[in-house]
């Protein structure tokens, strides 16, 4: 007890809630998001979430963008940081919106410690992440006795090197698994992965593109040959992240 006293009065100042809002379905957020933003002072928000969302915020509520795209990006993260710690020590409560699940592959982990660090009280709501909805949506269950076990997930953009994103799977690791293999915001690297799937697991490929907009409705799924995935990349010059399903 007297450690948990310790740990109440070092933190100060407003709270921050890191939000899950989903995939782009308005309806997908859980209802403890929705209570969240509609008592904030502050929702600071991406670019993946739905605009749907900051009509449950109160009038006056002040609302920050700070989106990412690919190679786009409106702040940087120590930027984003650095605005939640100030805006919870001004004594404000705080909503991070964030699309699909903060702490899977959104940098949500990052923003926690740095929030915990500087003393400010976080809380994480879960949100429903695409690596499991998005193939839902299009009828495809990411587990299936008899068929696929687990489960694995992982991202087709890798960090920042050298000022420059790029792909860093290790397929022929990959490829040993068994089970579903979900690869999340591979689109700008489409060619090579494909070409690396191609060379080491042995599956048919099934692509589920746009995510963020499928499970509201907004673009098709379905199964497609290696060759017109490619040439619909190419003449459609689809942005954004991807689902895909090698399995």
């Amino acid at each position: 007890m007297p450690c948990m006293m310790e740990e109440t009065r070092r933190l100060s100042g407003g709270k921050v809630y890191l939000a899950g809002c989903g995939c782009g379905d308005a309806g997908l957020v859980t209802l403890k998001a929705v209570e969240a933003l509609q008592s904030c002072d502050a929702v600071v928000y991406d670019s993946l979430v739905s605009r749907e969302l900051l009509q449950w915020t109160r009038p006056g509520c002040e609302r920050v963008y700070v989106g990412k795209r690919y190679q786009c990006h409106s702040r940087k993260q120590i930027e984003i940081n650095a605005l939640l710690i100030e805006k919870a020590r001004e004594g404000k409560t705080v909503v991070r919106l964030k699309g699909g699940d903060p702490y899977v592959f959104g940098r949500g982990g990052e923003e926690f410690i740095a929030l915990r660090d500087a003393g400010i009280c976080c809380e994480v709501i879960p949100g429903v992440t695409s690596a499991i909805a998005v193939p839902a949506a299009a009828g495809i269950p990411v587990t299936h006795r008899g068929l696929s076990d687990s489960v694995t997930v992982v991202t087709g953009t890798a960090a920042e090197t050298e000022g420059r994103e790029e792909s860093r799977l290790d397929f022929q690791t990959l490829a040993r698994l068994k089970g579903t293999l979900v690869i999340l915001m591979g689109m700008h690297h489409l060619d090579e992965i494909l070409a690396e799937v191609e060379k080491y697991v042995h599956f048919e490929k099934v692509v589920v593109q746009k995510a963020s907009a499928t499970v509201s409705g907004n673009c098709g799924t379905g199964a497609f040959g290696l060759m017109f995935i490619r040439k619909k990349e190419r003449q459609e010059k689809i942005y954004g992240f991807g689902t895909y399903l090698p399995g």
